[in-house]
């Protein structure tokens, strides 16, 4: 009897030992299961189809109109209805996240080669599972408002800081770092200015009002583009009082939160805090070199650094300009001038703190390693926007095309999602982050 009853002793024990083990086991698949959904950026996450609607030109919805109101801070009452287990996946999503690298500011310029920077920076950010400070509102910080704290929406369970900052603002240095911890590192980007300006009237031709205005004269004139027409008399068009023509004069000074109007007391002042705020201040003429001190700044291996030229327009919208158009360019967009010549100096500087012998050869070395991506990844460049799915076509203007990529078909799973994340646009890539950190889509701008 007591052989009996030691024997269904150990067969019970046996059997609780069992079932923790398969509890355990369970859990640990439950757990591989979300790991799986939210892979590392080199794999296929989840959801990576889930990109809002939109319309003809491949514009979200939510991103057709800027908010004509301040923001307000994050409430989820104010919420779209959401599923249960998205923000589940989100709140898993921040609680494994892991930060490698030190917090980011980039400062994305208009028309400067921002956007391509930004993806390099969407790619750190997701490897990491950084936690992004995102606009309330789409996928601009209330531009061409100067940034604000209560612009940013709420930080996501599970996280303690922002990480990376680099939606579209117009800079307020002081407010950004209410909302960034005191070690960020700020970095942006500057270009030629008359060939940022050539850029900007191109791009947002039937956007900003001088430049609309000039475009009906120049309908109307024989022989002559809506910029050179602009260009003959800017002050006709240029209104300084209506808040959407802050690109149309000096758009990097703008974008920097200077005045962009003309010079002041407190310009100098003004770039003496830019230039102490600012780590890197990347040249576009000089980008590789750009992406090599960038590289050293953020630790980040050349993989990481690699890139397709994103949100270009097709050669057919770039206007060549004479010599009359870059004299009369230069004298309308002088503080851009002022303002570039200094950070030019100053990059160079840096240039040769990093050793200009040691910076060629790196150089040399991303440029290797960037092609080789390249061929990996592209099958064909300079693709029109209707020979492109939705997810991978760039936002598309009324007054330019803008050109994107195909992937290559012969990948593997690693490959194309690591190939996905180069080329895909702006809009569609900081929706996707989005949802992963906070299990729902972005909000669409207010429209009354």
């Amino acid at each position: 009897m007591a052989f009996h009853w030691l024997a269904a002793q150990l067969w019970r024990h046996r059997v609780a030992g069992l079932m923790v083990i398969m509890g355990v086991t369970s859990l640990l698949i439950l757990l591989g299961t979300h790991l799986l959904q939210h892979s590392s950026p080199h794999e296929w996450p989840k959801g990576w189809s889930k990109i809002p609607a939109k319309d003809k030109k491949g514009l979200p919805a939510y991103a057709k109109q800027r908010p004509n109101k301040p923001y307000q801070n994050y409430r989820r009452s104010d919420t779209q209805s959401t599923s249960a287990q998205a923000e589940k996946d989100a709140n898993l999503h921040n609680i494994l996240r892991t930060r490698t690298h030190a917090p980011v500011v980039f400062l994305k310029t208009h028309k400067t080669g921002g956007s391509t920077v930004q993806n390099l920076l969407f790619r750190m950010g997701e490897k990491d599972r950084a936690t992004f400070a995102f606009p309330y509102y789409t996928y601009q910080f209330s531009y061409p408002d100067k940034f604000r704290a209560e612009f940013v929406d709420e930080l996501p369970d599970g996280s303690s800081q922002f990480d990376i900052l680099c939606s579209h603002m117009r800079l307020d240095v002081e407010q950004v770092k209410q909302i960034m911890p005191p070690n960020t590192t700020y970095i942006t980007i500057l270009r030629e200015p008359l060939q940022t300006f050539e850029s900007v009237f191109s791009y947002y031709t039937s956007t900003i009002p001088a430049f609309t205005l000039a475009k009906k004269v120049a309908e109307t004139a024989e022989h002559k583009s809506a910029l050179s027409v602009f260009l003959e008399s800017p002050e006709s068009f240029w209104d300084p009082k209506e808040p959407e023509n802050g690109l149309a004069k000096n758009p990097m000074s703008f974008d920097l939160g200077l005045n962009s109007q003309q010079w002041n007391s407190s310009w100098l002042a003004d770039l003496t805090l830019l230039k102490e705020t600012f780590q890197l201040v990347m040249i576009a003429e000089h980008f590789d070199e750009s992406l090599v001190l960038l590289g050293a700044l953020l630790k980040l291996e050349l993989e990481e650094l690699a890139y397709l030229r994103l949100n270009t327009r097709s050669p057919q919208y770039v206007t060549l300009l004479d010599d009359i158009t870059k004299t009369r360019l230069r004298a309308w967009n002088r503080m851009d001038v002022l303002l570039y010549d200094f950070f030019l100096k100053l990059f160079w500087e840096k240039a040769e703190q990093y050793g200009l012998e040691r910076l060629n050869r790196d150089v040399t070395l991303l440029r290797v390693s960037t092609d080789r991506i390249r061929q990996k990844c592209v099958a064909r460049k300079g693709v029109p926007p209707e020979e492109l799915e939705d997810f991978i076509r760039p936002w598309q203007t009324d007054s330019v095309t803008i050109l994107g990529y195909q992937i290559q078909g012969n990948l593997t799973k690693h490959e194309q999602g690591f190939c996905m994340r180069l080329v895909l646009p702006e809009l569609q890539y900081h929706a996707h982050l989005y949802f992963l950190q906070y299990g729902r889509d972005m909000r669409a701008a207010r429209t009354e």
